[in-house]
Order: structure tokens, then C-alpha cells, then sequence
């Protein structure tokens, strides 16, 4: 940005006495929603497609009837119809891009409200009843709106008004709007306040207008939890007065109750609830109290779900009052409430609908080279004379002068993190990781060399930071237990070491990024702030014992604070870039951000900071982003400092490039996979190859001969490894796969988790949520051959539209989508996850950076269908996470096999009933499984697997979901292998089982485990089939796995890239001679995490959506 030069008599008199603010480029998003005004939804920048549709079905229709009883208003696809109350063809009355769902005749039938986000977000419309003059009357932008309902007067519309808090499960809240417009009015307030994720939806008026009911979720607590027993009371519908306020359970009980929609002489009150795994019409008589069971088979409700949307597809009374009309199984039903006869109302929609085509990019999966670019820690030293990094777990120096790198220490028995630089810019102060002798805090001249060690004890240590005088160290120990090991872990905290002295104290048992400033008698120290239910973070001090301590700063998504050495300045990372502002203590916490508000404030960097640091005379301040290290000047960023140019330039855009190529591992061997029948997945769209005895041929990391035993000519030179009788199959894609590569940045050498998914056949895997530091640092260790597991791709951190300060993405335009999505691409993304972000525009926008940066977009589907139809329609790669409906019908199965985005229902955690995971914990005696307890610690399995809950097959909600995913795959919808992180490579297994359950052959389960997901990724040309010229990963299994896919977890043999591991001690066979060392828990007897390693994983699970 670009400021003029101010003339200040001194910083205090025009600083602070005026409050002069430098503004900056980025806003946040929590205070400054505007939109980009140019920005059209109906219109977005790209290619559209026309599609037809012809359908007698409709899927999750909400319907209206008009007070006269001649017709039915429904939506559809987006779409919303008029048709006879007799059946026939729907006309349209609101058909577009924009997508216009659940409509509500008013009173005197003259106009329709309805929810469209053809302004960009989800906000209430009305029109006239033949669908002309459409007009606005909620402005939302972060709040989702939906479920309108009239009063009786005809004057107002009551909705459902969802607000995100830290995560992005809506709770809800009734107001009311005017149908003549204005800003509208708060009917009912959220249970527990503005952290609370708990929802109230379905509003609908009593006739006489006296009361609003609506439906409350009634359990316990304000967080929203997954895995609910709807055969106890969810959700209550509320009766709120609107006269005297007052709001109480009116509907209850076992089952729940939902979607209140009363008799129009209001003398009875139709209502949905659960019984067993049904979800059943009721009518309950509203002076005796007494229910009638109407109808059995409704679709299932959302009770188990979020309702984001409401609970169910609307339904209506017939004005007569005798007679409901609600859709269910795809049709329109009219039932006589008094004889329960029911007719089908068949109504036919012949429709267009335009779409974009999906970004989808080809991955080079396995180069032989490849470009370091998750460099980490980078800074330069004070003096400005060298840069020091770390890079594929160990630290490098880069001279300044000659531009020459060299590796900073000798050694290559453990790994180096966290570097930091001295006051005098001549020693560097790190930590280091060993899997066999855990880790310390070393000091190691700027030189090189050796080091030497300052901690007192092994352990894990991270974030050392040196006094001002250099004789001091102050570091922060955690616990093990989970990918590390627990030794030396009964300590945690933040600790100094008296390098003079010899020693180490422990001085506080929290907080963390802990550093000096000016003076050697206070630590400043990171922690969140408690009442904020950890979305925000605040800088604190203490004196050297861990005493008086003082709360300094804090900032709404603030995510690092790191003061300057004289202590005058505080730079700190918002919203992913990095800021300045003075520092001034005044006995009270100042409120930090992108506007202090009373402080000047410059943004320094355009393309992301982190990892920041000061100049020894704080008269510059540095932060690096992937492999780029940035410096600025402060009197470059503020007008009133000396030596400040009339114009201010720009916040920093170039910097200095550390990125270098690698060569990627591969083996030099020779092998023959002899005698086995091999399904290969080649043209698997078209055909089903199968040889029956054949040979792989592998050189190298390829595949250079396939075919049968007769055809294939083995080299005299191969090791041949004799399969007869065994299987193989295309290595696993696990196309949705989250869980931890690190503890805070430590990499294990062998992490068991990865070693474990390998050993279940698993040979790459896409994470859609993840730290990005860790994750793409994994990726790039794994691909030069430094640790063992899995191929790594990654999203990186998610695109969060709910505020959490670490994963929160702000994007208010399509710059802020770009910046987003580049700075995720150069760390190493290949994808990004949209995930809620609330308004249609910013999902477009992340679609349009992504096309222009080569990127896929994998959203989260967020348990929302309206949504998850947008995206098919905008064109996104694939589909995370299950529909929350039950089924889909004719409409959208036709829709979305005329798009090409794949879909990922991880079945394992499959929205809207008992998840697929808690199937085979049920069923099977999983830990029983020796080769899951051999590379899994027995205390992460066996408190979710012994004692376990027990159901129907009924209630388990992954057998609907594959059901209609064998629908879509048959209408030409890909459909992808994701166990979601859970069960560490056996739950891949599950997600194929739980495929077939829903009708997928075996061929067709590992269809999906291998070919389709490495098209949708865009990794076909090097992984998917076994065929001359892929990359040779290949799983060999004991067992006839055509014939029953439950054989597919046993397996003998994984190869990966060329290398072949026996899956029973994961030593190497033919290709080298690499042997697993003995894990933690296999050498130690380990029985538990320490408690605060199980609240760190629980705050990571929280900051990344997902549990394990």
C-alpha cells in the first residue's frame, strides 16, 4: 500500500495522541464482509455446459401448497416449479444458475418467499406467485439463511438464521422479517451463547399467529457431537410467545420431534420423529395430547445431521385440512390424514441446467527430481550475513555473500528443527529429534560443526530462542506418547537453560513460541486466550521463575507474536501475513489485528508470513513463506520513521528463493513378480482384465513388461519372486486421508501410522486437511526416500469459513481467493479444500484461482445438500464426505453423472447415522488384528474397539450412502476410496467392504481403491493400473479377493515405487535390504498417552476436522 509521508513533530504526539492507522490491503472478514460487487453467481468466469434433465423423481423436494388447493410449489436441482395439486408437467417459476430452494406461498397466495443465493449468499427472496418480480429482503453475508415460513397476517416471514462460531456447524437462530424489507429482527437467541454449535430450525407460526414454533436441539452441552442415538430425544419442538416471550418444550420424547406444521384450524400439529431407524409421520391432537402415526416410511430426517438446511423436505396442509402433502422416495404423496389413504401427485420436470467442468490437473506423482519447497524456520541472521534453514529434516546455511549452501552440522544421527540466531548473529540455538535417543537443545556456531547440547535431559524439545546476552535459552518441552516416544515426558512446559550455569528449570507448565525481548528478566510467551474457547491468542509475559505474569496483547486470528529486540515493536502473523505495530505497555491488554484501533499498524509482506524474526538494531523485520525468505525495512513500512521515502512502497513481494532439487528415491533392482493373477485396472472404464497366471516385470521404479507367464520375458539379471496363487492389484489410493506426519514440526523417522497404511497395501494417499508445514515437509522426506510410508499429497490447511485462527480463510474477493490458493501451492498443494465457506461467490472464486493456478478443489461436502449441489454445478474436482440424504433420485443422479466431479463418501464416517467405522468395531474383533496391534500402539486401538456399542445393520447409515454411490458409479460418477485417517490402513480395507455392502462388486471396490481415484486426482499417468510405464506399486494378496473383497486385507507383499516389503515385519525384499526398527511401543511397555499429548491431539483433531 501506498502511504504519504507524514511530518510528525514526534511518534508519541502524532502516533498515539491522533491514532493514526496505516491501513492495509487485506480486511477482515469478521468485521468487513463486502463482497467483491462485480461478482455475479449466475455468471461466474468460465466455460458452462448445458445438461438436460427428465425426470418423474425429485430429490429432498420442499413443497407449498397454495391457500386455494390448485397447486404445489416444490424446488428441485436449484429450480423452483409450479405444478397442479393433480400432477403433470412443472413449470418453472425461478430457473438459473443461481440456486432458489424452499419455497412458501404467503397467506393470500399472491406471493412467493423462497431462498436463493443469486446475490452471491444464501438470503431470503420473495416473488410474485407466477414467479416474476423477484425481489430481496435479507443481505446476509456471513449468516446462513433458510426455512422461511409466513406469518398468518401475510406481513412477515420467519427464518432460520445459522451463524458459524470455531467451526463451521451453523447453530441457529428465529428471526423475522418484514415482507416490505429492512435488516429484520432476532426472534429467539442461541442456547449457550456465540460459541455455541447447537441449532434451532423450522420456524412456522401457530393460525392464529400467537405463537412461533420451532424445533431445538435439546442435548446436553454447546458443542455439536457426531455419532448421536436418534432413538432418544435430539431435538424438541419449542413453542416461543410471541406476546410475552416466554419459550418451552412443547413436543418431545423419545425419537425427537421435528418440523412442527400445524392443522389449519391449528387444532393439530403434523410433526416428524424417529422410531427405530424410521423416520414417521405424526399428528398430534393439541388438546388431548394424543398422536396419530400417519405414515412410517419417510425419508430420514436430519436429526443426526447438522440441519443446516432444516431437518426434512417442507411439507403442507391441504387447505381443507384433511389432507398432507409431503414428498418422500423421490415422489410427491398426498395423504388423508383421517383414512391414511395415499396418492401418489406424479409430476414430470423437463429441465436444462448449465455446468462447469471441474479443475483437474496432471500430477507428476514421482519425477526423478523435484523441487525442495516447504523450507522451514528460514531467517536471516541479524548482521544480515547469512540465512539459515531446514530443509529435509536438516539445517542448512546460506552464505549472503558468495550465495554458497552448505549443511550446518556434521552429523546424521538425528534430525534438526526450530534454528534461531543469537543477539550477535554468531551461534544458532535448535533442537533435535531422534527416534532411538528422543531429542535436546543444542547451540552450534554459525560456522558449523558439532555443537554442543544445553538441555540437561533427553526429550522433546521445540522453539529455543536465545537472551539478549546469549546466555539463556528459553524452550518448551512437550510430552510423547502418540507419534513419539513417551519417554522423559512427566514435565512439559516452558524451560530456560543457564548455558553458563549448565542447568535447566522448568519455569511454567504452559505456553508456548516463548522468546526474550529487551531485557533478560521477563519471557513473552504465546497462550490462547481462555474465554475465547481457543480461537484466539494472546501474548503474556513472566519473570524469569514463571511469576507475575501480564497479559499484553491478544488479536481474532492472530496466529504469531514475536516483539522486537529493544521491545519498542511487536510483529505478528494475521490471517497469514505478516504485521508491525508498535509496542506499548500500558498495564492493560491492547487488542491487535489489521487495525489496533490506537496504534499504527503496517502490513510488510503480500504473500504470506511466517516464521518471524528481527534485525539486532529491530530496525528490520524478516518472515519466510515456503521457500522464500522476505525481509522488510521499518522505515520502508511507516511514513513518520527517518529515512522513510515520500511514498511508501508496496508490503514485500519478492524475496530471496531457497529452494533447491532433490533426487527422488528409487531402487536400482530388477524383480519379477512371477505366477500370480494380476488385475491390472487398465482401461477399467471399458474393460475388466484379469490374467489369470502373469508377470510383473519391474526395473527400477517402473513397470516396463505385463502380461502372462508365456508372454513376459524375464531377464537373467531379475530377482524373481515366485506369486503363485497370490493376487495383485494396484496399489491402494486413499483418497481422503487425514492423521498426523509430526508432533509441533518433529517428523518421527518412523511414523507408525504411515508405516502401518503401508502394511495394509495403502500406496499413496491425498490429505484433504493437515498441517501444511508438516504435512508437505512428510511429503518430501517420503519422496527423497528419508522416511517409510505412503506417497504424500496434500491439501495443506484447509480454506476454513468458520473462525479458527489458524485455519480461518478470509476471502472477500477473488484476490483474496488467489492469494490463499498460491500461497498453498507453493508450499506444495496440489489441491486446496474449500471448506464452508459460507457464500456461493467465495466457493466460485476459490474455483476460479484454483483453474488459473493449476489446482484441484476438493470441498467439504459440510453435511449440507443444497450446497453439495452447488458444487456439481460449479464444477469442483470431488465430493468429500457423504450426502447427508439417505438416497438421491432420478433428478440427481441424472445432474451429477453430467458433471465430472468424483465423489469421496468416506463411509467410515458417513454422514446422517451410525458410521461406517463403528460397523466393524461392532462386528469384527478388531483388535484382535495382529498386524494392526503390531504397528499401532495397543492404547490408541483398544479403547475404541473392546467395548463397543451394537445395532441393526438398519442403522448403520454407510450402507445407504454406498448404495446410492453403486448408483452413481453405474450413471458414470467416479466414486473414490477415503477411510478419512481412521484405522491406520485396515479402515481402506473397511471402505471397500462397506462398498460391496452396498452393492459394488469386488472388481468394482477395487475400482475405487485404485484406477478411479488416480483419474479424479489427476494421477493417471503414473499410478491406478498395473500397465507398462506406471510406477510399480503393486499389493500382493493371499486370497481369491474377485471372489470375496474381505480377503483383500490379506496381504503378503506391498511395493511401492519399486520397492517390495514383506507386510509382516516390513523388511525389504529383493529391492534392498531395509529393515523397520523396533517402534516405541514395541520396545517400551507403553499403556498410555501422558494426558497433555492427549489434549494436544485433541486440539489438532479440532483445528483440522477430524477424530481418531
Amino acid at each position: 500500500m501506498i502511504n504519504k509521508r507524514l511530518n510528525l513533530v514526534s511518534f508519541v504526539s502524532k502516533s498515539l495522541l491522533s491514532c493514526l492507522l496505516i491501513t492495509c490491503a487485506f480486511a477482515d472478514s469478521e468485521d468487513d464482509t463486502s463482497s467483491e460487487k462485480n461478482w455475479d453467481v449466475k455468471n461466474p468466469q468460465g466455460v458452462m455446459k448445458t445438461i438436460s434433465i427428465d425426470t418423474e423423481e425429485t430429490t429432498w423436494s420442499n413443497l407449498s401448497i397454495s391457500p386455494d388447493g390448485k397447486s404445489i410449489v416444490f424446488d428441485m436441482l436449484g429450480d423452483i416449479y409450479s405444478a397442479s395439486i393433480d400432477g403433470g408437467n412443472a413449470v418453472p417459476l425461478a430457473q438459473g444458475f443461481d440456486w432458489n430452494m424452499q419455497p412458501a406461498f404467503s397467506p393470500d397466495g399472491e406471493t412467493i418467499a423462497f431462498v436463493s443465493d443469486r446475490d452471491g449468499a444464501s438470503n431470503l427472496w420473495v416473488m410474485d406467485a407466477n414467479g416474476e418480480n423477484a425481489r430481496q429482503l435479507s443481505h446476509e453475508k456471513t449468516a446462513l439463511i433458510h426455512t422461511p415460513s409466513w406469518s398468518p397476517d401475510g406481513n412477515y416471514i420467519a427464518v432460520t438464521k445459522g451463524f458459524m462460531s470455531s467451526r463451521s456447524i451453523p447453530a441457529g437462530e428465529i428471526w423475522m422479517f418484514h415482507r416490505a424489507g429492512g435488516d429484520g429482527v432476532q426472534v429467539t437467541s442461541r442456547a449457550y451463547g456465540p460459541h455455541t454449535q447447537k441449532n434451532m430450525t423450522d420456524p412456522s407460526f401457530s393460525p392464529d399467529g400467537a405463537y412461533l414454533y420451532f424445533t431445538g436441539d435439546v442435548t446436553a452441552g454447546r458443542v455439536w457431537e457426531y455419532g448421536k442415538n436418534s432413538t432418544t430425544e435430539l431435538f424438541n419442538i419449542m413453542r416461543h410467545d410471541l406476546e410475552t416471550g416466554e419459550t418451552r418444550s412443547y413436543i418431545g420424547g423419545a425419537g425427537g420431534a421435528i418440523v412442527p406444521t400445524p392443522s389449519p384450524d391449528g387444532r393439530s400439529m403434523a410433526y416428524l420423529k424417529r422410531q427405530d431407524d424410521k423416520t414417521v409421520l405424526y399428528l398430534k391432537d393439541l388438546k388431548t395430547g394424543i398422536d396419530r402415526r400417519l405414515f412410517v416410511n419417510m425419508e430420514r430426517d436430519h436429526q443426526e445431521t447438522f440441519g443446516s438446511e432444516g431437518n426434512f423436505a417442507y411439507f403442507d396442509w391441504m387447505p381443507d385440512g384433511k389432507h398432507i402433502i409431503f414428498w418422500t422416495n423421490g415422489k410427491f404423496n398426498k395423504i388423508d390424514v383421517d383414512s391414511l389413504n395415499i396418492d401418489i401427485i406424479p409430476i414430470r420436470v423437463v429441465a436444462e441446467k448449465q455446468i462447469q467442468q471441474p479443475p483437474r490437473f496432471s500430477v507428476d506423482v514421482a519425477p526423478d527430481e523435484f523441487d525442495i519447497k516447504m523450507i522451514r524456520w528460514a531467517s536471516t541472521s541479524p548482521t544480515g550475513k547469512y540465512i539459515v534453514y531446514q530443509a529435509l529434516g536438516k539445517l542448512y546455511r546460506k552464505d549472503m555473500a558468495t550465495g554458497k549452501v552448505r549443511r550446518l552440522t556434521k552429523q546424521n544421527s538425528h534430525d534438526e528443527f526450530y534454528p534461531s540466531f543469537s543477539r550477535d548473529g554468531k551461534s544458532i540455538v535448535y533442537t533435535s529429534w531422534s527416534d532411538d535417543e528422543l531429542g535436546s537443545v543444542k547451540v552450534i556456531s554459525i560456522t558449523g560443526g558439532i555443537g554442543k547440547t544445553v538441555s540437561t535431559e533427553p526429550g522433546v524439545y521445540v522453539e529455543p530462542k536465545f537472551s539478549p546476552g546469549g546466555n539463556r535459552v528459553v524452550f518448551r518441552r512437550l510430552a510423547g506418547g502418540y507419534l513419539l516416544s513417551p519417554e522423559w515426558s512427566m514435565e512439559p512446559g516452558l524451560y530456560i537453560a543457564d548455558l553458563t550455569e549448565k542447568t535447566m528449570e522448568k519455569i511454567m507448565g504452559s505456553g508456548f513460541n516463548a522468546h526474550f525481548s529487551a531485557s533478560e528478566d521477563r519471557i513473552y510467551f504465546t497462550s490462547y486466550v481462555p474465554a475465547s474457547k481457543y480461537t484466539e491468542l494472546e501474548l503474556c509475559s513472566v519473570d524469569l521463575s514463571g511469576e507475575d505474569k501480564r497479559e499484553l496483547l491478544k488479536g481474532k486470528k492472530v496466529t504469531e507474536y514475536q516483539l522486537s529486540p529493544d521491545g519498542k515493536w511487536v510483529a505478528y502473523t494475521h490471517q497469514n501475513n505478516a504485521f508491525v505495530a508498535p509496542f506499548l505497555a500500558t498495564g492493560s491488554q491492547q487488542e491487535v489485528g489489521i487495525e489496533t484501533g490506537g496504534l499504527p499498524v503496517a502490513q510488510v509482506s503480500k504473500t504470506a508470513g511466517e516464521y518471524l524474526h528481527w534485525s539486532a538494531d529491530s530496525g528490520s523485520v524478516g518472515w519466510s513463506h515456503a521457500a522464500t525468505v522476505f525481509q522488510r525495512s521499518l522505515n520502508q513500512a511507516f511514513s513518520f520513521l527517518d529515512g522513510a521515502p515520500d511514498d511508501l512502497p508496496e508490503p514485500v513481494s519478492d524475496g530471496i528463493d531457497l529452494s533447491f532439487s532433490q533426487k527422488a528415491d528409487k531402487p536400482e533392482s530388477i524383480i519379477a513378480l512371477v505366477g500370480g493373477q494380476i488385475v491390472t485396472m487398465r482401461d477399467a472404464d471399458n474393460n475388466r482384465e484379469i490374467i489369470d497366471q502373469g508377470t510383473v516385470l519391474v526395473e527400477s521404479n517402473r513397470i516396463v513388461a505385463v502380461g502372462p507367464v508365456e508372454e513376459v520375458k524375464v531377464p537373467t539379471n531379475a530377482r524373481k519372486i515366485d506369486v503363485t496363487g497370490k493376487v495383485l492389484v494396484p496399489g491402494f489410493i486413499d483418497a481422503h486421508a487425514h492423521g498426523s506426519q509430526a508432533r509441533a514440526e518433529i517428523i518421527p523417522q518412523q511414523n507408525w501410522k504411515n508405516i502401518s497404511s503401508l502394511a495394509f497395501g495403502v500406496t499413496t494417499i491425498h490429505d484433504p486437511s493437515n498441517d501444511s508445514s508438516e504435512i508437505f515437509s512428510a511429503s518430501e522426506m517420503q519422496r527423497a526416500g528419508h522416511i517409510l510410508g505412503p506417497r504424500i499429497f496434500s491439501t495443506g490447511t484447509i480454506l476454513y469459513g468458520a473462525n479458527s485462527p489458524r485455519a480461518f480463510a478470509g476471502i472477500n474477493s477473488y484476490e483474496d481467493a488467489l492469494f490463499h490458493l498460491k500461497r498453498l501451492k507453493d508450499m506444495g498443494a496440489v489441491s486446496v479444500k474449500s471448506y464452508n465457506q459460507p457464500r456461493r461467490e467465495q466457493r466460485q472464486q476459490v474455483l476460479k484461482a484454483a483453474r488459473e493456478l493449476g489446482l484441484m478443489v476438493v470441498p467439504e461436502g459440510g453435511g449440507k445438500l443444497y450446497q453439495n449441489m452447488t458444487m456439481m454445478a460449479d464444477g469442483h474436482t470431488t465430493l468429500e464426505h457423504a450426502l447427508n440424504i439417505a438416497t438421491g433420485y432420478s433428478d440427481l443422479t441424472q445432474f451429477w453423472s453430467q458433471t465430472d466431479m468424483a465423489y469421496n463418501p468416506t463411509l467410515v464416517v458417513a454422514y446422517g447415522g451410525l458410521e461406517g467405522e463403528k460397523y466393524w468395531y461392532d462386528r469384527t474383533n478388531v483388535w484382535e488384528n495382529e498386524r494392526l496391534m503390531r504397528y499401532v500402539p495397543r492404547y490408541i486401538v483398544e479403547p475404541r474397539s473392546i467395548r463397543r456399542p451394537t445395532a441393526p445393520d438398519d442403522h448403520y447409515n454407510h450402507i445407504k450412502v454406498a448404495t446410492y454411490a453403486k448408483k452413481l458409479r453405474d450413471a458414470g460418477v467416479r466414486v473414490l476410496l477415503g477411510a478419512h485417517g481412521q484405522r491406520e490402513g485396515l479402515a481402506a480395507h473397511w471402505e471397500m467392504w462397506m462398498l460391496n455392502q452396498g452393492g459394488f462388486t469386488p472388481w468394482e471396490s477395487l475400482r475405487a481403491s485404485s484406477y478411479d481415484a488416480s483419474i479424479s486426482l489427476g494421477m493417471d499417468k503414473d499410478i491406478g493400473s498395473i500397465e507398462v510405464g506406471k510406477l510399480a506399486d503393486i499389493v500382493v494378496i493371499n486370497g481369491e479377493v474377485l471372489e470375496d473383497i474381505r480377503k483383500s486385507e490379506m496381504i503378503s507383499h506391498t511395493m511401492i515405487n519399486g520397492r517390495l516389503y514383506n507386510v509382516k515385519d516390513m523388511s525389504e525384499v529383493a529391492s534392498g535390504k531395509s529393515k523397520l526398527k523396533p517402534l516405541f511401543f514395541n520396545r517400551l511397555d507403553v499403556n498410555a498417552m501422558p494426558s497433555s499429548t492427549s489434549e494436544a491431539l485433541k486440539r489438532k483433531g479440532e483445528r483440522h476436522l477430524w477424530v481418531h
